[in-house]
């Protein structure tokens, strides 16, 4: 069978894109010096696109892709996909959800506990030889707090179920109420108000764009802590800044950022925030299961199967 065209729109594992070397003829265009140049010798081919899903597909260039079929992204998040031009065109899009909820939930948790018991923190103590001078600073517990999540979806569950195993109670923020036994509020700066922690769990897009802004972090409050799993833009990253330099918020949590791999040197200056580099999935087995997912999509696709995950 003669292998398919594939787009190659961001940087991805060997164990992905060995077997779509395999299986497709992958043409990189994030590593591209020349993209115009491939563009033009390409474009007119291609059927299929790669992308991660903290990378962006923008109709510019999928207008010059004509024989484009199928978008399989390398990630639940879709954000950077225009899945309404793709529905008009009948572009196919897929993403790789559920195999990735347990350790993005685990990241939350973790972030969770980092901040409310300065791990961090403590670590540096230690490493520091100051224990020998005293024992560190007393910091927070989790029972009895309310942990506030933003987005009830698979992840946002995954979430509330760790959060209460700790003892904590639960409340959320989403488009609807939910048959669930948590409390719903309507008013995301009305949770923010009584929550201790808020966990942004939501989609990414510009429906959600800066959703956490001032006045969310001002309701939050000087005992209030953010912690977001999201996507970096779902944040207003300079009203955030700006809460923490002024004690607005106690502290922050953060897997993901409104630029990365870009981190504002203010927000690393700041004590009083534990950052990882968006490693929400990175774990050997879940990645693995995005791979398969990313390549069986386009399988099924290619071959007139029905799709494992589509998003359109």
């Amino acid at each position: 069978m003669e292998k398919a065209p594939v787009l190659v729109l961001a940087p991805l594992p060997d164990f992905l894109m060995n077997p779509l070397r395999t299986a497709h003829l992958c043409h990189d265009y994030f590593h591209a010096e020349d993209k115009e140049a491939l563009l033009n010798e390409v474009g007119a081919t291609i059927r299929g696109i790669t992308m991660s899903g903290g990378s962006v597909s923008p109709v510019a260039l999928l207008e010059r892709l004509p024989k484009l079929e199928i978008i399989s992204v390398f990630g639940v998040g879709y954000d950077g996909v225009p899945v309404d031009w793709c529905r008009e065109h009948g572009i196919r899009v897929t993403n790789t959800p559920d195999v990735l909820t347990e350790d993005v939930a685990d990241m939350a948790s973790a972030l969770v506990l980092m901040t409310s018991r300065r791990l961090i923190a403590a670590n540096r103590f230690l490493h520091a030889g100051s224990w020998k001078q005293g024992p560190f600073p007393l910091a927070h517990a989790l029972h009895g707090k309310l942990a506030g999540i933003v987005g009830l979806g698979r992840i946002g569950k995954a979430i509330a179920h760790r959060l209460e195993a700790h003892g904590m109670r639960i409340a959320y923020h989403g488009r609807t109420r939910q048959e669930v036994r948590w409390d719903y509020f309507e008013s995301l700066t009305g949770m923010a108000r009584v929550a201790d922690f808020l966990v942004v769990a939501c989609p990414g897009g510009a429906s959600t764009k800066h959703l956490i802004n001032a006045d969310v972090l001002e309701a939050l409050g000087p005992e209030g802590t953010l912690v977001n799993i999201a996507r970096g833009s779902v944040v207003d990253e300079a009203a955030l800044i700006a809460a923490l330099q002024a004690g607005t918020i106690r502290g922050a949590g953060l897997d993901v950022f409104e630029n990365e791999p870009q981190v504002p040197d203010a927000l690393m200056k700041c004590e009083n925030v534990v950052l990882t580099p968006h490693l929400g999935s990175a774990t050997h087995e879940t990645r693995a299961e995005m791979a398969r997912l990313v390549v069986e999509n386009l399988a099924a696709h290619f071959s007139g199967a029905a799709l494992l995950t589509p998003v359109c």
